[in-house]
């Protein structure tokens, strides 16, 4: 079967969208081109932000192809599943361009995890993956019947048919992924990296997917929680083929990137310098500076409250006390060059114990940000405390509560972000 995969060209005018604006390769449809490849599938990768395409030039492609059906995510990497885009109104350009010359279309990412019927109704689409998508695009590929598949939504006459509960691949044994020598060669970007310029092309890979806690605020309960770590030599292998595209920094977009000392050994073997998301409260001094020797130059943090109380309303789950926290990020900053805390604004935070704790940090190298509201993902714990199991208007409930609340956004949002159906206008029930 031909499978075309494509990650259009996003757009983020007037969003309250607060995840990194720069294009970044789409490991969901890596990993789905892997597992395709392997069993005999041919497969068409298109990226519109790396690449620089319009979704008219990737439509022809597409169409010259002879694509089967066609793989579309609702947010811009793996990385941003967390944080997508609320708005669908860029896949659904897409699907406009795209017409009819894509054979059936399959919806992957957070929207359809958590509101399938919702999602193939905007989209006009034909089939959603809730949840992981990999293993799923395989059957579909393979010829399974769509009712034996656990995890879609797709249209069954005039109904929505939705068969089981979001998916979670096995991904432990995941091959090492490949991308094209054009793609990599176009990623400028170096994610989260503040210590120098790219001096070569960045890229993304994945250790472990998941996360063992579950923060009230983290957007994760359909899609990408349990947690499971890679194997090591494939994992390897992925990395080296990128360093001998000419990657010169890497980007781990794991969940939660936890202590572990092989990885960390054969990284310090390699010197290719990394950034990483993680908990600071789950690594010792010792594992830190194994961090540091393994080339690791940027840190994102979450600290996200500075009081018990908050850490502990939040469901941190955190053991250290505020200020081992800050002696384990100073720590940190002796070893890393940069290294960031991530606070989230909260009723009731202490304004001066807030500046006065940023104060401290920053004068000891670390950047502890402003806090910033988090918006209340469907499929986050906070969104299920204030109104129950996601429906049909559940992104517009969420978007519409965050715009009622705050009347301040992260430094990278638009200052006016338009409502939802505004955003959507395009969108096939909004015409």
């Amino acid at each position: 079967m031909r499978v075309a995969l494509v990650n259009p060209r996003w757009r983020f005018d007037r969003s309250i969208y607060f995840g990194c604006r720069a294009p970044h390769l789409p490991l969901e449809l890596g990993c789905a081109k892997a597992l395709l490849e392997r069993a005999g599938h041919e497969t068409l990768l298109c990226d519109g932000g790396l690449m620089e395409r319009d979704d008219d030039e990737i439509a022809r492609e597409v169409k010259a192809f002879g694509a089967d059906f066609t793989v579309v995510p609702t947010a811009p990497s793996y990385l941003f599943w967390r944080c997508a885009p609320p708005e669908l109104r860029t896949p659904r350009a897409f699907l406009l361009a795209l017409g009819d010359d894509g054979g059936r279309t399959v919806i992957v990412g957070p929207h359809g995890s958590v509101t399938p019927e919702t999602t193939l109704a905007k989209l006009g689409a034909d089939i959603v993956v809730r949840g992981e998508c990999e293993e799923a695009l395989l059957e579909i590929a393979n010829g399974s019947p769509l009712g034996s598949i656990a995890g879609l939504a797709f249209r069954d006459g005039e109904a929505v048919r939705t068969t089981g509960e979001p998916r979670a691949t096995v991904f432990t044994d995941l091959p090492a992924l490949t991308w094209p020598d054009a793609m990599i060669a176009a990623h400028r970007h170096h994610h989260h990296r503040f210590d120098a310029l790219p001096d070569g092309p960045g890229a993304e890979v994945e250790a472990s997917r998941g996360c063992p806690y579950h923060c009230s605020f983290c957007a994760k309960i359909d899609f990408r929680d349990a947690y499971r770590r890679r194997d090591l030599s494939p994992l390897l292998h992925e990395i080296d083929r990128l360093m001998a595209q000419g990657a010169t920094y890497l980007y781990f977009i794991d969940e939660i990137f936890l202590p572990q000392k092989p990885l960390l050994e054969a990284l310090v073997a390699r010197r290719i310098p990394f950034g990483i998301q993680t908990r600071i409260d789950l690594w010792k001094p010792s594992m830190l500076d194994l961090l540091g020797e393994a080339r690791c130059v940027s840190i994102e943090a979450g600290v996200e409250s500075l009081t018990p109380e908050g850490r502990a309303t939040l469901d941190k789950n955190c053991r250290l006390s505020t200020d081992a926290l800050a002696e384990r990020l100073i720590h940190a900053r002796r070893r890393v060059p940069f290294v960031q805390a991530n606070l989230i604004e909260s009723p009731g935070d202490d304004v001066a114990l807030v500046e006065s704790w940023r104060d401290k940090l920053r004068r000891a190298g670390v950047w502890a940000n402003d806090p910033v509201p988090l918006y209340p993902y469907p499929s986050s714990p906070d969104y299920r405390r204030l109104w129950g199991e996601p429906d049909g208007e559940a992104w517009e409930r969420a978007h519409a509560y965050y715009l009622r609340q705050f009347t301040r956004f992260s430094d990278i949002q638009e200052d006016s972000p338009l409502p939802l159906p505004v955003l959507e206008a395009s969108c096939a029930h909004c015409r």
